[in-house]
């Protein structure tokens, strides 16, 4: 059973392009944000950005996404301790060199205050499966694809807004559902960190180098 698609709108030509460069240009300031405000974020904002990221396709429409918000501070220190645990194994493993080299020029390291000065931190797990019936297993299609899809149009909703966004993905993740006690069939997918950039924050040069149209596409 289908119904029509009585929401569609078709624009000139001039006001797609006009549409597509606005848009471009929005995106041209997205920034990765390190360093955030205390300022609390409207939790309706959250949100409806949240709505417009569960309105992403999926695989046989499955939706197999979920999102945790996360505002409590206790909450934040137990996440930010853990993560930190992860991250300076990371930073031990000699083995990781390319990858360490490859972080230098971004200022990175094993801390992450971010994690507690955030007012908001947004944990995406994604589930493999949906629990059945007696607890059975019954496969979702396609689900990383189908979460990063939502994951990619929640962080676009935030930056609209106006917010500061950070994807944060410490390896391993499993300490996320522990701490958020999230059931068997969902994984962590990675955390988004969300909140107003600090005064003064800054973004190291080599964050705004991107590649050009001619380096990212062919026409075929």
């Amino acid at each position: 059973m289908s119904s029509p698609i009585d929401s569609y709108k078709r624009y000139s030509e001039e006001e797609m392009l006009a549409l597509a460069r606005g848009f471009a240009e929005l995106m041209s300031h997205r920034r990765s944000v390190r360093d955030f405000s205390e300022e609390p974020v409207p939790r309706e904002v959250i949100e409806e950005c949240i709505r417009a990221a569960g309105l992403a396709p999926s695989g046989a429409n499955r939706q197999p996404w979920h999102f945790v918000v996360i505002g409590d501070p206790k909450i934040k220190s137990r996440i930010r301790a853990a993560a930190e645990k992860a991250e300076r194994s990371f930073y031990e493993d000699p083995s990781q060199h390319e990858w360490h080299k490859a972080l230098t020029p971004l200022h990175i390291s094993a801390t992450k205050p971010f994690l507690t000065s955030a007012p908001c931190l947004i944990a995406v797990f994604h589930k493999p499966n949906e629990l059945g019936p007696d607890d059975h297993p019954v496969p979702n299609y396609f689900v990383k694809e189908s979460v990063g899809i939502a994951t990619g149009m929640l962080i676009t909703a935030l930056h609209t807004c106006g917010l500061g966004v950070l994807t944060y993905t410490p390896k391993p993740m499993g300490f996320l559902s522990e701490i958020l006690g999230r059931p068997p069939n969902e994984r962590p997918f990675l955390l988004l960190v969300v909140g107003y950039p600090a005064p003064g924050a800054t973004t190291p040069h080599a964050s705004r180098v991107r590649h050009g149209l001619d380096e990212i596409v062919d026409w075929v």
